[in-house]
């Protein structure tokens, strides 16, 4: 209890509160315990890092057998499994509930803010890897290396460069919404004879054919799961039952999304911890690559930790950074994983509950930015591209730099939300710019250090991306209220009542009228109103 103790001041009796130091603890305690459910999640998380870490390097001293290796990475396979399960049913159902929700002329606004952020940070990001190849010159001076070094099995890819292009059309329109959920259209080729020539000798030609890989095809199921959306709004009525079932479905998902939330921690110290058991001589491959990873996670750092931050900034005038604090669970998840599309759950449930962006705005443009949003991958794909050039000793011109660039940012659109998944997106800009793709292993054998930033990256730049439609979407509604009382306004100033001065009028007319009729009449009319109203009264 709280002590009072009288003073004199200046003759004054002044009674003083003495808060005993009990109650000040318990304050603390109060402070502290809040805080920690609070931020319960996220210190489990980080500490599911750290942890997996330490667990890493003490079970590599153990010299475990690739299917020891297996069983202790089984925990961190459950958590990547639980999260890819939820995926489908959150993006269909997020994006038919949300461009369902949104006017049909506001989802054209957003949806083209939204595109035109994307393409213009992803362009950003690719000038960035770019310029950083060019400055820090990766690939110079390591000619001698190659594949057989460092004892990598080769990649190869004989895909056309058009042919890529073809097969994110086709992906964009899937022929079947059912293997569309767990399979993607890809090109492949095969030697079909066509003839024989003057010798006698047959004649073949590479010929494509159409060929399923494994893997949801997302893009496909992003673009229709909006035009339904769209499609059910114009319905009226009648589509609002179901509408109303896939708000439903959405939300039984994010409760779904919020109990794996909770084995995010445990999944994290085991993914990590067999990444560090896998790893085989790291020493030498961080000394034979690591102007390469260092520029790729420099660009990441400048992108992520520079520019992002100023463009939200710039639009918003708010704090980035503290935009960014709420969200640490799904950057811890993003590095973890390497998966934009894995962290993709946790993302959306972060965004709103922490940051206060609009479900609306959050479930239609998340999604998006996890398939077609990859800042990250534009810029080690760019680093990549210089690096195997400066490798192979080959100078770049105007023309194949600027290809660079184009190709870089318009097939990252395309790029696989999965671990390693940018790899086959070098080979395209490898193409484009005709250099050999057979030191694509070398990238390959340094992606899992690489790709933690860039998803962490990738999925920091779709975050932000929700915070500024937000911002715009709030501010066209304060325009748009302000319109509407300004025109409410300009409505009544037009009401124009004659006054008459006998006991009907005066009883009929409200005080509103009263006022504005007083306005507009002149002083002395006024003057004989008043006389007209005492002698009512």
């Amino acid at each position: 209890m709280a002590e009072e103790k009288k003073n004199e001041m200046n003759g004054h009796a002044v009674s003083e509160t003495i808060v005993p130091a009990v109650s000040v603890k318990r304050d603390f305690k109060d402070k502290f315990r809040s805080f920690l459910r609070r931020n319960l999640l996220v210190i489990l998380t980080v500490s599911g890092v750290l942890v997996g870490v330490g667990l890493g390097m003490m079970v590599r001293t153990m010299n475990l057998t690739r299917a020891q290796m297996t069983y202790f990475a089984f925990p961190g396979e459950m958590l990547l499994r639980m999260l890819k399960m939820i995926i489908l049913p959150l993006v269909v159902c997020s994006l038919v509930s949300g461009a369902a929700s949104l006017d049909t002329r506001s989802l054209g606004k957003l949806g083209g803010i939204a595109v035109s952020y994307f393409l213009v940070t992803t362009l950003i990001a690719s000038s960035i890897g770019v310029a950083l190849a060019f400055l820090i010159k990766p690939g110079v001076g390591a000619g001698a290396l190659n594949t057989n070094s460092l004892d990598l099995e080769s990649v190869t890819n004989n895909k056309e460069t058009a042919d890529s292009f073809l097969d994110l059309a086709r992906n964009l329109f899937p022929a079947n919404l059912v293997s569309a959920a767990f399979s993607s259209y890809a090109t492949d080729y095969k030697t079909v004879a066509v003839g024989n020539d003057t010798n006698g000798t047959i004649l073949y030609q590479k010929v494509p054919v159409a060929k399923d890989t494994d893997g949801m095809n997302i893009l496909g199921l992003v673009l229709f799961a909006m035009v339904f959306g769209v499609a059910l709004r114009k319905l009226g009525a009648e589509g609002e039952e179901l509408i109303r079932f896939f708000n439903a479905f959405n939300e039984a998902t994010m409760v779904l999304v919020s109990w794996i939330m909770w084995y995010v921690p445990v999944g994290i110290m085991f993914l990590v911890g067999s990444k560090i058991v896998e790893m085989e001589d790291v020493v030498l491959l961080v000394t034979s690559l690591g102007k390469y990873i260092f520029a790729s996670i420099l660009g990441h750092i400048i992108h992520g930790g520079i520019i992002l931050p100023l463009i939200y900034f710039g639009i918003t005038r708010q704090n980035p950074f503290s935009f960014l604090s709420g969200l640490i669970t799904p950057f811890t998840t993003a590095f973890a994983t390497c998966s934009s599309s894995a962290t993709l759950p946790s993302m959306m449930k972060c965004v709103e509950e922490n940051n206060g962006v609009d479900k609306r705005i959050s479930r239609f443009i998340l999604p998006i930015g996890a398939t077609v949003n990859m800042d990250g991958a534009a810029i080690f794909q760019c680093i990549a591209a210089v690096f195997i050039a400066q490798l192979n000793n080959v100078e770049l011109n105007a023309g194949q730099i600027f290809t660079i660039l184009v190709t870089a940012t318009a097939s990252s659109v395309g790029a696989a939300g999965i671990p390693a998944g940018g790899i086959i997106t070098i080979a395209i800009i490898l193409e484009a710019i005709g250099l050999p793709t057979n030191d694509l292993s070398l990238m390959l054998a340094v992606d899992w250090i690489v790709d933690r930033t860039t998803t962490v990256v990738n999925v920091e730049g779709d975050a932000l991306g929700a915070g500024i439609l937000h911002h715009i979407n709030e501010q066209e509604l304060k325009k748009q209220k302000q319109h509407d009382s300004q025109q409410e306004e300009a409505e009544l100033m037009e009401v124009k009542v004659e006054a008459v001065a006998n006991v009907q009028a005066e009883e009929e007319t409200s005080p509103l009228v009263a006022h504005q009729k007083q306005s507009d009449y002149s002083a002395h009319d006024r003057a004989d109103e008043k006389e007209g109203a005492e002698s009512v009264l």
